[in-house]
């Protein structure tokens, strides 16, 4: 949801979309690859790039690529979650930022959410400010590079609320760390995102295993 409102987002600005998707070993590998080219096909995004980025498996160290590691189901807990998946944006970020310089891009976009985040490091502002001089320091000089976070301050209601009003297909989003038929409800990102159209007051279009 995040990613999508992101690309609405940059789209409103006039930008025209590369669409960028990697499969990195999730749980919800396949069903997140279908909503990338259903969103991708809703805002008419012809150039896109599907990757395979296999050795996230090998690292392991994240609930989200390694099965033997259980998805947390009891609540948002303070700290770095298991779910997090080792300097992932990072990665992305780096694979994208090549991407911008091979098609002379100037913006990369990003759905990082800082404030109603599960306290992932690789999305806060400090992170994206680092890796947006990095990338503009380790590509060409006429290589000037945006990193575009229009979703890092704002709480997830308010992200309902913007992708409401921006007509983003929210049915066609995806938020389910383990679960690909049936969002499961219970994992930190349903409860993050159920709550956010809770206190939004609107329901989230999405099938649910269990709402809590």
């Amino acid at each position: 949801m995040d990613s999508t409102l992101a690309a609405y987002s940059i789209k409103r600005e006039g930008y025209d979309i590369i669409g960028v998707h990697f499969s990195y070993g999730q749980r919800t590998q396949q069903k997140e690859l279908r909503s990338f080219h259903a969103i991708c096909d809703d805002l008419h995004v012809l150039q896109r790039h599907t990757l395979q980025l296999d050795f996230f498996k090998d690292i392991g160290a994240s609930a989200l690529t390694d099965r033997n590691i259980t998805v947390p189901t009891g609540g948002i807990e303070s700290g770095v979650p298991v779910t997090y998946v080792p300097f992932r944006n990072g990665i992305f970020l780096s694979i994208a930022a090549a991407i911008a310089e091979k098609e002379g891009a100037e913006v990369l976009g990003i759905g990082v959410v800082e404030e109603d985040s599960s306290g992932y490091p690789d999305c806060t502002e400090t992170f994206i400010d680092s890796m947006t001089q990095s990338i503009n320091a380790g590509t060409k000089e006429d290589t000037i590079l945006r990193i575009a976070t229009p979703l890092i301050h704002l709480k997830k209601e308010a992200i309902v609320l913007k992708a409401l009003q921006y007509h983003v297909p929210l049915h066609l989003t995806w938020s389910c760390y383990q679960n690909e038929r049936l969002a499961c409800g219970v994992c930190d990102s349903c409860r993050l995102r159920l709550k956010g159209f809770a206190l939004a007051d609107t329901s989230d279009p999405i099938p649910y295993e269990t709402v809590t």
